[in-house]
């Protein structure tokens, strides 16, 4: 079986105005997924503890390499959950700023923030920014979330879209040069 999401370049438009993400994890999913690039296939990787959730959709931007290795994540705001391995169109809006330890080093494992875009989202609905109050809720959940399963992880900040575009750009290259 050929893997798809292989083929996916980070950017769904020449201009770079849209991210192609693929989502792993549903919003509201006590269930976290993970794509297997070896198999082709999504597998649950972990059960979130107690009433803990997803806040937002979780997914990966293909063709690219974070800093750990694996894809860069993306976080997709939007109102509904997305299927598990749906591809959507995502506009930048920000990029939350992470460090995480492991193995005794500290590594960026950064969190692409945008928005679902696509026809059936009217375009006067389009345009959203990050609110203070949103970005504390998704740092919360990282930083509980991290701490749960015994990693450590520093939230250095939030920047725009210009910054999260310039790390995508890397990302890829990583991913090119990798290859």
């Amino acid at each position: 079986m050929k893997n798809r999401f292989l083929q996916l370049k980070p950017f769904a438009k020449e201009d770079k105005s849209l991210l192609n993400a693929i989502i792993e994890t549903p919003k509201g999913s006590r269930f976290k997924y993970a794509y297997d690039f070896a198999h082709g296939f999504f597998k649950l990787s972990k059960t979130l503890p107690g009433e803990m959730q997803f806040p937002v959709n979780f997914g990966f931007i293909p063709s690219t390499h974070a800093e750990d290795g694996d894809p860069l994540d993306v976080l997709v705001l939007n109102k509904h959950p997305l299927v598990c391995g749906c591809l959507v169109w995502v506009r930048l809006i920000a990029v939350m700023i992470l460090e995480q330890q492991q193995q005794g080093k500290w590594l960026r494992n950064d969190r692409i923030i945008g928005e679902a875009v696509g026809k059936e989202l009217p375009r006067k609905f389009r345009g959203l920014k990050l609110d203070p109050k949103t970005a504390s809720s998704l740092e919360k959940f990282f930083v509980a979330y991290n701490k749960h399963y015994g990693r450590k992880i520093r939230v250095l900040g939030i920047s725009g879209p210009r910054q999260a575009c310039s790390l995508i750009e890397k990302a890829a290259n990583r991913y090119r040069l990798a290859r």
